[in-house]
């Protein structure tokens, strides 16, 4: 009877801890090397998010914000508060470029582009300069 009771409670607990228990997000681990060369928004950042980002429907004029076209992009991370330069990994671009704010970006690509995240993070540390 005791086997029985313990058996029901153990079940009973599975039932109402299970539903707890899925998948939120992916985080990406940024495994590559740190970035110590200067990165420049201009001639780092900007084209890998006019080719992966300031798609149209995206993060382009008229699309989600913030619009990462070429003229708006600096402006637009700027002022939409996506930088903190006080706290570069705490920067919601960076955040999202991760994975660790929803799921990560750009979407439906297996891993962010040629070092975007480490680029991205290298900028904002070093001051996130409209460069």
């Amino acid at each position: 009877m005791k086997k029985i009771i313990a058996i029901t409670a153990f079940c009973a607990l599975v039932l109402l801890i299970a539903p707890g228990c899925y998948k939120v997000a992916t985080v990406r681990l940024d495994n590559s090397p740190a970035i110590t060369k200067s990165v420049s928004l201009s001639k780092d950042i900007v084209p890998i998010f006019s080719k992966n980002c300031a798609l149209s429907g995206c993060h382009s004029s008229g699309g989600h914000v913030p619009d990462l076209s070429v003229n708006d992009a600096y402006n637009s991370l700027i002022k939409g508060k996506y930088i903190d330069i006080s706290s570069p990994s705490n920067s919601a671009l960076y955040l999202w470029l991760t994975g660790k704010k929803a799921e990560s970006m750009p979407l439906g690509s297996s891993n962010n582009p040629s070092d975007i995240n480490a680029l991205t993070l290298a900028w904002i540390t070093q001051g996130a300069n409209n460069n």
